[in-house]
């Protein structure tokens, strides 16, 4: 198993989306969250972040995607929506969580 890590804060306030791939092994799984979500968008420069890091896969809390008014189809393509049971799922199957703040 891997593990996964959660970033809640912006990218284009703060590093934490930056520093969970750089952290992070192949094979992590990288869930964004609350304003977190906004990594998840393409055409931004957050996009060359998620697509330079591969081996992760990347997931967005569809509730705080939906929150902040940010459309299904302006996500970057490979980032797959969850719940919060898909949240609780991640959790589950992976053997860390590390929150990036």
């Amino acid at each position: 198993m891997a593990d996964l890590y959660t970033v809640n804060k912006s990218p284009f306030e703060k590093n934490s989306l930056e520093q969970a791939i750089r952290f992070s092994a192949d094979g992590a799984s990288i869930l964004l969250i609350e304003d977190g979500v906004y990594g998840a968008m393409a055409g931004t420069a957050a996009e060359g972040l998620v697509k330079g890091a591969s081996g992760r896969k990347f997931f967005a809390l569809r509730s705080d995607v939906k929150a902040r008014g940010i459309s299904e189809d302006r996500l970057i393509d490979g980032v797959e929506l969850v719940d919060y049971a898909g949240f609780v799922d991640l959790v589950e199957s992976t053997d860390k969580v590390q929150a990036w703040l």
